[in-house]
């Protein structure tokens, strides 16, 4: 067993969710009410934290987030932040402010690449390359402004001078940044900037690559830099119940679907990450297992992390601790439907790792204070 536990955090479907991709089967609305049964779930059973996804399908980051902060005692909130959305001044301030109200339980997941339509929605007409730059001065103004420093900045999309923030977030000297971007001017930006890299779960040795560059460019940068994996779980009792549970998860995809993905993917998206995704199976059915365990499934047709990690207790153990092995210490995992998948990785996965479940198997304080007290 690894000597110090994986970070485990969760996902948050507030765009909806289902027991199959890519059908509106036995679909579920991503309510306030849903999210928050999620939510208070994972808070339950020990995940470190949750990720907000962001897009013009997705509920607001950062609303849901202050939402549900009161109501969570330890789960800790990655929230995505666009920086072509706002200006660092503005979103400096909303940063404390979700931090402080969270009682320093708000992360920053810096999304630069995405859906080009969508970034026009936003209206960020920028081509990717000067994204990445846009990001860069964006988060050396904010990065300034949330550490309280004196700061005179023109550069060529935004501008800041002075110290502008009077209530300073919990979290010194900032809330931490977390970053992905398979580019080199992602990791340009990434080795300058962020706290944590977040990759989407490629094979380990895709993977190992990546890392040493990235790690590689944050030491020319003087800095040191932790990872993260984005990854689904299908994790259950034997090796055949969980391949099983993955067929059924694709078992409404159609080919019509899959040739409109893989079009968007390899012709539209501008994202080097999204490719890489795609060329692991190339919209094929037949190339989904892509090593031990590992299984492609989901990005036939899901933007954005495509990979699974499918199979018993103990061997999904063991791949998790190959990812560890290579400087990974937290995995932002998923699973669909999201709330009973919460249940499935805690109950038989957490004790491979030597994660302890929360307070009781989902006994919050606030209930065993209130159990106590009808004891004393």
């Amino acid at each position: 067993m690894a000597k110090n536990p994986l970070d485990i955090y969760w996902y948050l479907p507030t765009h909806g969710d289902g027991p199959y991709l890519g059908s509106d089967e036995r679909q579920r609305p991503g309510t306030f009410g849903y999210m928050r049964e999620i939510a208070q779930a994972a808070d339950r059973l020990g995940f470190k934290g949750i990720l907000l996804p962001t897009g013009k399908s997705c509920e607001d980051a950062w609303i849901t987030a202050a939402a549900l902060a009161p109501l969570t005692e330890r789960l800790r909130f990655l929230v995505a932040l666009r920086p072509g959305s706002g200006t660092p001044a503005m979103f400096a301030r909303h940063a404390a402010t979700l931090d402080r109200i969270s009682g320093g339980r708000a992360l920053f997941n810096v999304v630069t690449g995405a859906d080009p339509a969508d970034l026009a929605g936003d209206g960020n007409k920028l081509d990717h390359a000067e994204r990445y730059a846009q990001t860069d001065e964006f988060l050396t103004i904010w990065r300034s402004i949330l550490s309280q420093e004196q700061l005179a900045f023109e550069g060529k999309y935004f501008s800041a001078h002075g110290k502008d923030l009077s209530f300073p977030p919990v979290q010194r000297p900032y809330p931490p940044i977390w970053f992905g971007g398979s580019s080199d001017a992602g990791i340009g930006v990434a080795a300058k900037h962020a706290d944590s890299y977040l990759s989407w779960g490629e094979p380990p040795a895709m993977l190992a690559e990546k890392i040493a560059r990235v790690r590689k460019r944050a030491r020319e940068e003087g800095r040191q830099i932790r990872f993260g994996l984005r990854i689904h779980l299908i994790v259950r009792e034997t090796e055949d119940e969980a391949w099983a549970a993955a067929d059924r998860l694709i078992s409404r995809v159609t080919d019509e679907q899959i040739a409109i993905a893989k079009h968007e993917f390899q012709s539209v998206s501008q994202s080097i990450g999204q490719k890489r995704m795609t060329a692991l199976h190339e919209g094929n059915r037949d190339r989904l297992v892509i090593g031990p365990n590992l299984w492609a499934g989901l990005g036939l047709i899901r933007s954005g992390a495509g990979t699974a990690i499918v199979g018993n207790p103990q061997n999904v153990a063991e791949r998790l601790r190959e990812y560890q092995a290579l400087g990974v210490d937290t995995i932002i995992a998923s699973g669909y439907p999201h709330l009973e998948e919460a249940y499935q990785v805690a109950e038989l996965l957490f004790p491979e790792l030597g994660i302890t479940t929360g307070d009781n198997y989902g006994v919050g304080r606030a209930e065993q204070n209130f159990v106590g007290m009808l004891r004393a």
